[in-house]
């Protein structure tokens, strides 16, 4: 198959159609996928909306996420970026579960909210998780 010219590539691509604007799916109005995120773990589509909380921040089927918040949740005011491992689970006194995420780049600790649809085989896998690895527990707790 013979090559084509420069001159005649030049000239199919100017008179190709431009490509229309989607702004349905990349736009900010609206709000449709204008905060969904791809998961840096499983590489699933996450859904910014997520039944119990106000701040999706992790995935619902690995637990994995960014770090992006600083003190608030919500606030997207982290410089790291880096993963965050989730190490662990803890309960509140209210008996609300929070999943312990340790971020990957700079060691910081994070306590965050479970989400109504995170998967509950890996939400109970990551409780039994200090009972298979004693030295986990020293490490989210701190102890020398």
């Amino acid at each position: 198959m013979p090559r084509r010219s420069r001159r005649s590539h030049e000239r199919a691509r100017a008179t190709r159609r431009p490509q229309r604007h989607k702004d349905v799916l990349h736009g900010r109005g609206g709000g449709h996928r204008a905060n969904d995120f791809r998961c840096v773990g499983c590489r699933l589509d996450v859904s910014a909306e997520a039944p119990g909380t106000t701040h999706r921040n992790h995935c619902p089927n690995c637990l994995a996420s960014l770090h992006v918040d600083r003190r608030v949740p919500g606030d997207r005011a982290a410089s790291c970026g880096g993963r965050m491992e989730a190490l662990s689970m803890s309960a509140r006194p209210d008996g609300e579960w929070m999943i312990i995420h340790q971020c990957l780049s700079c060691d910081e600790l994070s306590a965050n909210r479970i989400a109504g649809d995170d998967n509950a085989l890996t939400l109970v896998r990551l409780a039994v998780k200090p009972l298979r690895d004693p030295g986990l527990a020293r490490r989210v707790l701190l102890v020398p």
